[in-house]
């Protein structure tokens, strides 16, 4: 045992070394290249919270709809709380990278799919990124779905193109800022004749907070108070009367003590603070989330830039960026586009004409995978929980078998592509959009939770189905 923990020890070093090593030399190619170390040093950490928590929203819809077990849920309202209180600094002092995305039914609908597609899979984008870490195999399957499904998501036409509406083809083809030839796809036309045109709205730049002089208070009323810390104190309530309450004060009578709203206050904290390994973690990546839109904004001002396009077109590489001169560079913890580019980057390569579309061609760019900020993201993600599962002996690589090749594959497609008519994941379109003022987040959070107990309810169909066949062949 002794032994194994030395070499568990010795290869957290290596790894940790490696990407130490890949920083110096980035830095030492071009200074340009700052940015993207930046990038990879967020995601590292990521990866370490994450999987020191156990952070993922499939096990927190699993937990809760399936033992009733709220542990994971609360880590992640914690999380908001926090992150929105971060983000109050950073609106107010201006260092903030944060845009909210485009309100509209098209949320609701993205985080349904998302949300089934993570309960089949066993993690959410985040946490298939972080399970790969500790060597699960079916995560590494989730993630390839959900990289493929969204790279052919985009650029599907044809037969597809059909299906539009009429309204939705006359909008994009008035749009002026896109080259008429890019808009191929029924993605294409999805965004530019119907999700572009919805209103994006942060809290704080409404009507009904025009009357607040204070920069500060205006962004912590509207987007920290409003938007995120009373709704997770709503739902953290909700949570404990619904899963917590009856058996907590059931204890409290056996006991003789007083069962009235100070017993339910009391109740309410004992549940947050039930676990204190992932309450931590929920406030400490709440916090990294915030410190990590300040260095980027931080990298912006000192190069002069708003996107990494930019800094790559300045060292000779505009072959990687679109025809707006850019590439995905959120600003902030994001997952998914850079996955969607990691599959283009592929298929690109054997000969599938990607870039003929909006989402490659004109918003993202399609740059080689060294060069990929946000992809890099994704990799230190894995390698700060591998890290982290090395440390703590729970590495071991899993091979998947039979079903769970299936579901995989499959709950990482229905990923993709609710991330992709959501314009966002787990993170992107929920924890970011909350926590920044965007109500949007809010809508796919709903599709999410409700497309988790989809998901749940199915697989205990899908079990109790098992087990009577199974009685019934013996």
């Amino acid at each position: 045992m002794e032994k194994d923990e030395k070499r568990n020890v010795l290869w957290a070093f290596i790894i940790t070394g490696i990407l130490i090593l890949i920083s110096i030399t980035y830095y030492k190619v071009n200074v340009y290249y700052m940015y993207l170390i930046v990038y990879i040093w967020f995601g590292f950490a990521y990866g370490m919270m994450l999987q020191y928590g156990r952070f993922c929203m499939a096990s927190a819809s699993r937990d809760l709809f399936a033992a009733g077990v709220p542990r994971m849920a609360v880590g992640i309202l914690i999380a908001l709380v926090f992150f929105s209180l971060v983000g109050v600094m950073l609106s107010a002092t201006n260092m903030s990278t944060f845009h909210a995305g485009p309100l509209g039914p098209h949320e609701l609908i993205g985080g349904l799919i998302f949300g089934v597609g993570m309960v089949l899979a066993g993690g959410c984008a985040s946490g298939s990124l972080y399970k790969i870490g500790e060597g699960n195999g079916t995560s590494v399957l989730a993630i390839l779905g959900i990289s493929f499904g969204q790279a052919v998501f985009v650029d599907i036409g044809g037969f597809f193109n059909k299906l539009l509406p009429q309204s939705w083809v006359e909008t994009a083809r008035a749009t002026t800022w896109v080259p008429k030839e890019k808009i191929t796809s029924w993605f294409d036309h999805y965004l530019l004749g119907y999700v572009l045109n919805k209103p994006q709205i942060l809290l704080s730049d409404t009507d009904a907070m025009s009357a607040v002089s204070s920069n500060t208070m205006r962004f912590f009323i509207a987007n920290s108070l409003v938007n995120t810390i009373l709704p997770s104190i709503l739902l953290l309530a909700l949570i404990y009367y619904a899963y917590i309450r009856k058996g907590f004060i059931k204890k409290r009578k056996k006991a003789k003590a007083s069962t009235g709203l100070g017993a339910h206050a009391a109740g309410l904290w004992k549940m947050i603070t039930a676990s204190k390994r992932t309450t931590l973690m929920g406030i400490l990546i709440g916090i990294t989330a915030g410190i990590h839109i300040l260095s980027m904004k931080g990298m912006q001002i000192k190069f002069g830039v708003d996107n990494f396009g930019q800094l790559l077109t300045r060292m000779g590489h505009g072959v990687d960026v679109s025809t707006t001169g850019r590439v995905f560079d959120p600003g902030y913890w994001y997952i998914t586009t850079q996955e969607a580019q990691f599959a283009g980057w592929i298929m690109e390569k054997v000969g599938w004409q990607i870039r003929d579309n909006v989402f490659f061609g004109v918003m993202n760019g399609l740059p080689e995978l060294w060069r990929n900020p946000a992809l890099w993201m994704s990799i230190g993600i894995i390698l700060g929980a591998m890290i982290m599962a090395l440390m703590s002996k729970e590495f071991k690589f899993k091979l998947p078998k039979g079903e769970l090749i299936v579901w995989g594959l499959g709950g990482g497609l229905l990923m993709g592509i609710g991330a992709r008519v959501a314009l966002g994941c787990n993170i992107g379109a929920f924890f970011i959009r909350v926590a920044g003022g965007d109500p949007g987040g809010w809508l796919f959070g709903l599709g999410m939770v409700g497309g988790g107990f989809v998901g749940v309810k199915f697989f205990n169909w899908w079990t109790e189905r098992k087990m009577a066949k199974e009685m019934e062949d013996f």
